[in-house]
């Protein structure tokens, strides 16, 4: 069984040897055909997953065989920030990232994550199709990296283990799990709470071990993660609509040939439907099963969060590539 620690070993060390890339790294030749490696720190029927695990049967059928993918989900092989770096340099060929995560080393990302920019998931969706992901997906390429799609994710509320919150002064002194995006740890601090920034894997036992009391994150990863066992409380503030990225090395992506770039480029977007489809299926099922549970879910005064979280994002706004961005998806509300 391949663990974390061998896998990079392994990656890493061929890094270092040129001549043994094609033997023992992500989109390595087999068999005269080409075996791409994906990774997620997701479980394996979560959307993003099985949308990714759809490319690879797409790429295999429509090659015959020649081009596989071979998929290490639940954080197999370490945490977003990690996939990122070994993306970059080659140890991985496809990650899929939360644009959170994203945000300090590609600047255009944080349009998507900014507080209150989108509606709904309506909305969103109707901006990421109408440019806006093609645009920040073209942003990547000057770190390398491929942007392949972008794949939404749902409303971002807040869940604890103490109470409801129906204003920001509810959240005052709770300790929240955060990503580590200077956008999320400024938007918890004028919101009241003390930010943490914490990888998903670890905020069930700083839950549980009251290291934290809470954090913010879409209904289905709630579900998936199993974090309504700890915490009762969800409140339904939609505070971000930040989706989810899926990247490639692009040394791995200049190996393929012409044909299968193309290829690879049009099946992750059409993979985007398909995402879709499992997400608004799971997501209402993932509610169920938590109220089931008996999570306390209700409603938050909107108009306060809102005016709240206005100055971080007017502060935001000052620079003219993000403004421009802003205005392009407020357009299209």
């Amino acid at each position: 069984m391949i663990t974390r620690r061998n896998f990079l070993a392994t990656s890493l060390g061929a890094l270092a040897a040129p001549a043994l890339i094609g033997c023992s790294k992500a989109g390595d030749s087999v068999a005269g055909g080409h075996l791409l490696t994906a990774t997620d720190v997701h479980v394996a029927d979560y959307p993003t997953v099985t949308a990714v695990k759809w490319i690879g049967q797409t790429l295999e059928r429509e090659t015959g065989g020649r081009l596989r993918l071979r998929q290490y989900h639940s954080g197999q092989l370490g945490r977003e920030s990690e996939a990122i770096d070994m993306a970059r340099f080659g140890a991985i060929d496809i990650t899929r990232v939360y644009s959170g995560a994203l945000n300090n080393a590609f600047p255009l990302t944080q349009a998507l994550c900014l507080p209150y920019v989108f509606d709904s998931v309506a909305h969103m969706r109707a901006a990421l199709d109408g440019g806006v992901a093609d645009a920040v997906l073209r942003g990547f390429e000057s770190r390398d990296l491929v942007g392949l799609a972008i794949y939404d994710s749902g409303a971002r509320c807040f869940y604890n283990t103490k109470h409801p919150i129906v204003a920001p002064q509810d959240l005052r002194g709770l300790k929240l799990r955060v990503a580590s995006s200077d956008i999320f740890i400024q938007l918890m601090r004028l919101f009241g709470a003390n930010p943490t920034p914490m990888s998903l894997g670890d905020t069930f036992s700083g839950m549980e071990t009251h290291m934290i009391d809470g954090a913010e994150n879409n209904m289905r990863s709630f579900h998936s993660s199993r974090h309504f066992e700890a915490a009762h409380y969800w409140s339904q503030s939609d505070h971000s609509y930040a989706p989810d990225v899926l990247l490639m090395s692009r040394a791995s992506y200049d190996q393929l040939r012409p044909d299968d770039r193309q290829l690879l480029l049009e099946t992750a977007r059409a993979s985007v439907k398909v995402m879709r489809e499992q997400w608004d299926a799971s997501e209402d099922a993932a509610r169920k099963a938590v109220v089931d549970f008996g999570v306390k879910t209700n409603e938050v005064d909107l108009v306060a969060f809102r005016k709240a979280a206005d100055p971080l994002l007017q502060e935001y706004l000052k620079q003219p590539e993000l403004a421009a961005m802003v205005s392009r998806i407020r357009d299209l509300a």
